[in-house]
């Protein structure tokens, strides 16, 4: 079974949980859900990680899922998943694909409506409300029923998930016409946009507003509307071209910092501080803070989330990190990481220019110098041309090394120019550009050499190695294929190692451990690719190399002038994963990156 397959599965179990009884099962649902997002997000394959005896280490699995999993993976099933599933029509389960069909509604209209095919259990539900008989059933209604028919239908033209930055530009647009309207104290985007995770699931909107009623009316009239779905009392929901379903809450300002943390989220940092607050004899909302057993108290209400932090002895924590991986822990030690900002980034690591490198990839579309006052622009003081190897099919050896003998010399004449301040090279750089690197990105081929020789090689700085082909070799040849590729001494940074594509493609699958090891002993480096369709090395990852010391790059990966603007995303990236600029090579200054680089 695939991650996708078994966190399916574990969102069945809680299902059937909440069906059996709700109330009483209210916290192994709550877990089930847990381990289904802890499953879904694994870069390696769970099965993979049960067979190394580290299943248990996953965050959201304890003993008891991790043992039914056990079972699953040795004899294909689970008495216990079966036993609770048991009395269940699958087609309950298909159901709850569809956004606002929780457990028990999918469990009425399937029994119901008599539709027992798992398979076609959509497709019968929507003939069934086209042929008026959902809204016959009790409990529902003409208006239920037109609300099913229309959820069916955006579901099917659905996008899963967005990419960051689109969710962030969408979320923005709706905010700058927000902020026009005086009576706005404050707002922001929720969620997975605010933490910063690379993709979103929902657009959600928070705004502090002395009229709240008047934010909601404001909302609902966004020029870009196609349709307003919702408004009430505190929320509204838009649906904007696309089908983009845009929500937003309002709140007075002086509870809005409760507000903000509440729809932040995630819900396992959520979960874990509520517990927590339970402990100290608190209860938590997005209104405030309330002492659980004193039935007078009045609720404590908080303008910022520093001050809701503050009141549980806590240090605010930065949204990035809200994914309970221990930030709790720290923010009650006062040990919350310093954690990067774009400020210190000193240079961006993989940059393609428009040099005809003859490569089979695709080529940069802009010029070196034009680059160059691009990185200056952004306050850069080091930049590396990292354009693809030179096609190794269509060239002998000797055509490869003059073609890189050219590049050398066309870097050799930027940096005498960029010294001396000659010719109209680099008329507009100032002081801050000192040197450009050449440099390489060089295809790791299936059988985990390099895409050109030795002799070719040692004409570079340094070189990025990475994976372009073979993604779905198995895991252990994959990671012998990495080891081999790092042997060389040229060889300083693994780039967007996993050679993940989000919404298109997984990434490969590798012995994590063993590639951290190898970097270690050798000295070389792992990307954060800021590249908003790879954002690779993920998150996690990029932890677990800080835990094992292993030190990382950010690069853009870009391939015109605009793409240089995408540094940020790389740093959302390095800061979910706990990064601060000591663990990123590039936030060295030139003279200390000289040393690392020998």
């Amino acid at each position: 079974m695939t991650n996708l397959e078994i966190a399916e599965l574990l969102r069945a179990v809680a299902a059937s949980y909440e069906l059996i009884n709700a109330n009483k099962n209210k916290f192994k649902i709550i877990a089930y859900e847990r381990a289904a997002d802890a499953v879904e997000h694994l870069s390696s394959e769970a099965k993979d990680l049960w067979d190394e005896d580290k299943l248990v280490d996953i965050p959201g699995i304890g003993p008891s899922i991790s043992a039914n999993l056990s079972e699953l993976f040795k004899t294909g099933g689970s008495r216990h998943f079966e036993a609770i599933m048991k009395g269940i029509s699958p087609a309950v389960f298909e159901l709850l694909d569809l956004p606002g069909i929780g457990a028990k509604t999918a469990f009425k209209l399937v029994n119901e409506l008599n539709l027992s095919s798992a398979k076609n259990a959509t497709a019968d539900l929507e003939k069934a409300a086209k042929e008026g008989k959902i809204a016959k059933m009790e409990g529902f209604g003409e208006e239920s029923q037109a609300d099913i028919l229309r959820t069916i239908e955006e579901n099917r033209r659905k996008v899963k998930r967005y990419l960051l930055p689109y969710a962030e530009n969408i979320a923005n647009e709706v905010i700058n016409w927000m902020k026009e309207d005086n009576s706005l104290v404050k707002a922001d985007a929720l969620g997975s946009i605010r933490r910063k995770a690379s993709t979103v699931g929902d657009i959600d909107i928070a705004v502090a507003s002395n009229k709240p009623l008047d934010a909601l009316d404001r909302f609902t009239r966004y020029p870009k509307t196609s349709r307003v779905l919702e408004k009430g009392t505190r929320t509204a929901s838009i649906i904007l071209p696309g089908d983009v379903q845009v929500d937003l809450m309002a709140q007075e300002p002086q509870s809005y910092g409760a507000l903000l943390q509440h729809f932040t989220g995630s819900k396992h940092h959520n979960i874990a501080l509520r517990e927590y607050a339970l402990k100290k004899g608190f209860s938590l909302s997005e209104y405030g803070i309330k002492k659980v057993r004193d039935a007078e108290s009045k609720i404590k209400k908080f303008p910022t989330e520093e001050e809701f932090y503050k009141y549980l002895g806590m240090e605010w924590i930065p949204p990035e990190l809200r994914e309970d991986t221990g930030e709790l822990e720290a923010a009650l030690k006062k040990q919350i990481p310093k954690l990067i900002k774009l400020s210190d980034v000193k240079a961006d690591l993989q940059i393609h220019s428009d040099f005809d490198i003859e490569t089979s990839h695709d080529l940069g579309e802009s010029s070196m110098e034009d680059v160059i006052i691009k990185a200056e622009e952004l306050g850069y003081e080091y930049l590396a041309f990292t354009e693809h190897n030179p096609s190794h099919s269509r060239h002998t050896e000797n055509q490869i090394i003059d073609i890189l003998k050219r590049k050398s010399e066309a870097i050799g004449k930027l940096n005498y120019s960029i010294m001396h301040k000659k010719d109209n090279i680099v008329k507009t750089v100032k002081s801050r550009i000192k040197k450009v690197f050449n440099s390489l990105e060089i295809d790791i081929l299936p059988s985990g050499e390099l895409a050109i020789s030795d002799k070719a090689l040692e004409l570079l700085d340094f070189a990025l190695v990475s994976i372009h082909s073979s993604f779905d070799q198995e895991r252990s040849i994959a990671t012998k294929r990495v080891l081999s590729a790092l042997n060389h001494p040229k060889v300083k940074i693994f780039a967007h190692p996993t050679g993940r594509r989000l919404n298109e493609r997984e990434g490969v699958e590798y012995d994590w451990l063993q590639i951290f090891d190898e970097c270690k002993k050798k000295n070389i480096w792992i990307e954060i690719n800021a590249d908003p369709t790879r954002l690779d090395l993920p998150d996690f990852l990029v932890k677990e190399a800080i835990d094992n010391n292993v030190k990382l790059t950010l690069g853009t990966d870009s391939h015109n002038l605009q793409c240089l603007n995408n540094m940020q995303h790389g740093i959302d990236v390095a800061r979910r994963g706990w990064a601060i600029k000591e663990n990123i090579i590039n936030c060295l200054t030139l003279e200390e990156f000289e040393k690392v680089l020998k």
